[in-house]
């Protein structure tokens, strides 16, 4: 298993609960698309947070890249956020119309998101760091799920 793995499959995780909101919301059902869309903004920041305080830096002091694809990383991890503030704000006026086209937007930006770390950024991450001593650490600090 690389460092990255837990990563890899929370995206997946995170995937499923997206969709679960999605519908929820999309159809009418409050109840369960509040709380479908509390878990998926829970788990989103768990993720980044993990990303943001764990692996990047971790990548960056490895290989002394600051300013390269961790912070591209931060930028599209800054505009989820803001679609998720969107999303909860549509959630809380029981727009329909308004979380969908949120939800889609977040959802593209998703993907690519996923997209680039997952054939991108995590196989340089564990080529910088899964030999080292760091990378064992940190392969048991990112088990998500």
């Amino acid at each position: 298993m690389s460092i990255t793995t837990p990563l890899f499959e929370h995206h997946k995780h995170c995937d499923e609960i997206f969709a679960d909101a999605e519908a929820a919301c999309g159809s009418g059902d409050w109840t369960a698309g509040e709380k479908a869309f509390s878990l998926l903004r829970d788990q989103l920041e768990t993720h980044f947070g993990s990303e943001e305080e764990l692996l990047f830096p971790a990548f960056e002091t490895a290989t002394g890249m600051t300013s390269g694809p961790t912070e591209v990383m931060r930028g599209e991890h800054r505009q989820m956020r803001d679609l998720l503030v969107q999303m909860q704000g549509a959630l809380t006026a029981r727009d329909s119309d308004a979380f969908g086209g949120a939800a889609e937007t977040l959802l593209i930006l998703m993907q690519q998101h996923n997209m680039k770390e997952e054939n991108i950024l995590y196989p340089m991450c564990d080529n910088a760091l899964g030999s080292s001593d760091v990378g064992a650490t940190l392969a048991e600090r990112l088990k998500l799920s």
